[in-house]
């Protein structure tokens, strides 16, 4: 027994896995296929099964390089950037000149010193190349220091492209982890100066001038020996494409250094996230994530060992070819002047030709390779801006603006499930929105609440079933024309950094200041704005501007009523934006909501059931269905599902046990006195047993 237990206090032997693990060179030192293996492992272990599809061997671009190239450049042209253009073309013809110049003056000087012609030709001469090299130099320096700026501008308008695909594509795209992916790939390409949108030109005029030169270069040469030819474009053929086949190895892979940059992503923002600060520090996480940097890192440096060592052996070969094909041609050039065929001006001419011939070569392989690689970024870009809709726009039925119209809003046995999610969200709903009418929409949370309103909206389609505008189905219309017939208060709500009247209006120009101050009045929130020193032009978000103020919770949902109220639209949706205030302050704001929407289709989500009741439809979520449905009092009085979450919550603004009145006018707690804390700090135990029913939507449960 004393044995078993000293053995028992013996440190624990590290396992093979454990140990393999600490070898900083592991997965280098072993093969491919192995280091593949091993990375799904430890993968899998941090991050769970999903991490299988970040190996993933094989994923063809979706344009070939000259389509992207081609693309790119019309780019260029219709964003009215063809100067970009005319100075590469230009850069490239500076650059040719100066190139004959450079193989020419030396045979020619020659020539003339063999031939002993007078010093003034040979003076002349030497002026001449001189002064057109000269010229030369100078144009290539100023379009290299002007083209900087140009090139920028093409970037820009690309970026401008990618945010306004971000901000105009389907609603379904923006939670889609596919496109989520193509925009942080785009947002890389287009980040600084030596991305692919700008260094991309710099490859073309190179591969440009390097094509031309090549093909002069050829022609001189030619004359020679055309056997010669034959094995410099032999070794030529050979290199291109073995080089275009190594390149394409860090696209194939692209997915799997994905997940390795995410993931590295995620473990260095968490260390550095002051939010995760105190959970770090209590739970002691701090080794946790060391160790999942430590991983992930490991994992990434073995895949860019894999692709630097691919990348090795196209240069290895790259070498062989460029020594055989100068070692053949010099030889045959010496044997050429040896026996008197050709002169020492002429063997010098062939001599550079050959010189400058392996070098253009190189260069247009070396262009091939890198466009190769850069087209791969285009062709991202490419698949970004034309990601598919889930939705017609321009191709839709266009609603005209009319003030005077009613709409009336009709669901249709419509189901919805979330894409990836086991069962169904909502289920053969059929409901109709009338015109003008206060509805609520009530049920605890998961029960699709939010769902339903995105499916009223047209965030999403449903997947079985049909949503009706007026009797005919949304789908027909443009969605964008769809969309401005509503007006929102989310509970998630975002501001801009600007001023608060452009926060109201939603734009810098064109503001209508009159009905910006008439909609905040009407929000409730005037006296506080007009107590601020810059009123109205007060801006908002300090993390952009040092002197910008910071509204409270309650003052912010007011300015987003104020927002709401300012576009007019026909339908206003309010979705749980009260979720964070008080009760008193709730049924304030509630009642403002009640007078703003007179005349208007208003659709309520709470979960608080007393919010509601002055609307003049209630409808209870559960079970994916619709559960009960009727005014406040008609639904207490069936005394049903509806009446048990309300009798639960209700019981939480009691005091002594008995109801108080103030649950139905909570204005009246503040003047009974010392109140008003009661009712937050009961509220918050209403909020405990709303959380009990906690339910991800997404995941259809």
């Amino acid at each position: 027994m004393s044995v078993e237990k000293k053995k028992g206090k013996e440190p624990k032997k590290k396992t093979k896995e454990e140990l393999r693990l600490e070898t900083e060179d592991e997965y280098g030192n072993v093969s491919e296929k192995e280091s593949e293996s091993r990375l799904k492992k430890d993968t899998e272990k941090y991050y769970g099964k999903n991490c299988k599809n970040n190996t993933k061997k094989s994923q063809k671009p979706k344009y070939s390089m000259w389509q992207n190239t081609a693309y790119y450049i019309s780019f260029a042209w219709k964003e009215k950037e063809k100067k970009i253009i005319f100075l590469s073309l230009l850069l490239v013809g500076f650059v040719i000149l100066n190139s004959m110049v450079s193989l020419y003056i030396s045979p020619v000087i020659l020539s003339i010193v063999e031939k002993k012609e007078p010093v003034t030709k040979l003076v002349f001469t030497i002026l001449i190349f001189t002064g057109v090299m000269m010229i030369c130099s100078a144009a290539i320096a100023y379009i290299n220091n002007y083209l900087p700026y140009v090139k920028i501008t093409v970037r820009a308008a690309v970026l401008d492209h990618i945010n306004h695909k971000t901000m105009v594509t389907s609603y379904p795209n923006v939670n889609n982890d596919e496109f989520i992916k193509l925009v942080a790939k785009c947002q890389k390409i287009t980040e600084d100066n030596i991305c692919t949108t700008e260094m991309i030109w710099e490859t073309l005029s190179d591969l440009l001038r390097d094509i031309v030169c090549f093909i002069i270069w050829l022609l001189l040469l030619s004359s020679v020996d055309r056997r010669m030819m034959l094995v410099i474009f032999a070794t030529s053929i050979i290199g291109y494409f073995v080089n275009r086949y190594v390149n394409g190895y860090e696209y194939r892979h692209r997915d799997e250094l994905s997940g390795y940059l995410r993931r590295q992503w995620y473990v260095n923002n968490r260390a550095k996230d002051y939010s995760a600060a105190k959970d770090i520090r209590i739970f002691g996480m701090r080794p946790w994530l060391e160790e999942l940097g430590n991983q992930t890192m490991a994992a990434y440096m073995a895949f860019r060992k894999r692709v630097e060592g691919t990348y090795i052996w196209a240069r290895v070969v790259d070498l062989v070819l460029t020594f055989l094909r100068n070692g053949i041609a010099y030889f045959y050039l010496i044997r050429l002047v040896v026996e008197g065929e050709i002169t020492a001006a002429e063997f010098l001419l062939y001599f550079s030709a050959v010189g400058g011939f392996t070098v253009w070569v190189c260069g247009i392989l070396s262009g091939l390779t890198m466009l190769h690689r850069q087209s791969l970024d285009i062709s991202t870009v490419r698949e970004c801006l034309e990601y598919p809709e889930a939705f017609l726009f321009e191709e839709g039925e266009h609603i005209q603006p009319d003030p005077s119209a009613k709409y009336e809003i009709r669901f249709e046995d419509v189901s919805f499930c979330y894409p990836g999610a086991k069962e169904e969200t909502l289920s053969g709903i059929n409901l109709t929105l009338h015109p003008e009418e206060k509805l609520a929409i009530v049920g605890v949370n998961g029960a699709g609440k939010t769902t339903l309103v995105r499916l009223i909206c047209g965030m999403y389609d449903p997947t079985a079933g049909r949503v009706l505008l007026n009797g005919r189905d949304i789908r027909e219309y443009d969605r964008r024309d769809y969309y401005a017939l509503f007006s929102a208060v989310f509970q998630n709500f975002s501001i801009l950094a600007a001023s608060i009247a452009e926060n109201v209006a939603q734009m810098d120009e064109g503001i209508k200041e009159e009905r910006v101050r008439a909609c905040v009045e009407e929000a409730g929130l005037k006296k506080k704005i007009e107590s601020l020193t810059g009123q109205y032009g007060t801006l908002l978000n300090r993390k952009v501007f040092e002197e910008a103020v910071e509204l409270s919770g309650g003052e912010m949902q007011r300015l987003m009523l104020a927002r709401a109220l300012y576009k007019d639209a026909p339908v206003i949706l309010l979705d749980e934006p009260t979720a964070a205030l008080d009760p008193i302050a709730e049924s304030e704001l509630y009642q403002k909501y009640n007078e703003m929407t007179q005349g208007r289709l208003s659709v309520y989500i709470s979960h608080r059931l007393a919010s509601t009741r002055f609307c003049d439809r209630i409808i209870l979520l559960e079970g994916k269905q619709i559960a009960e449905e009727g005014t406040h009092e008609e639904l207490l009085a069936k005394n049903g599902r509806y009446a048990e979450l309300y009798t639960v919550q209700a019981k939480y603004y009691q005091k002594d046990g008995t109801e108080e009145s103030s649950v139905k006018n909570p204005e009246n707690m503040e003047e009974e006195g010392g109140m008003s804390d009661g009712i937050v700090r009961l509220d918050e135990k209403t909020e405990q047993i709303s959380s009990l029913y906690f339910v991800d939507e997404r995941s259809g449960e």
